[in-house]
């Protein structure tokens, strides 16, 4: 199976030292079906990254980030 787009952009910038800075829906929500992820991210330099998923990558990028 092949790695959901966002899940390898998210670790990418992780190993750039990158902070996840915030998750929207929250991650204290319940985990109903959510179709909208955003996780914005701060870099060293300061720079923010934003990565969104839909449907079912949305769930899988939750769950990655759950599971850090």
């Amino acid at each position: 199976m092949t790695e959901f787009r966002s899940i390898s952009e998210l670790k990418k910038l992780l190993a750039d030292n990158c902070k996840i800075e915030k998750i929207q829906p929250p991650m204290i929500a319940s985990d109903i079906e959510v179709n909208v992820v955003t996780v914005t991210v701060l870099c060293p330099d300061g720079k923010t990254q934003t990565i969104r998923a839909y449907r079912e990558e949305a769930h899988a990028l939750r769950e990655f980030v759950r599971n850090l």
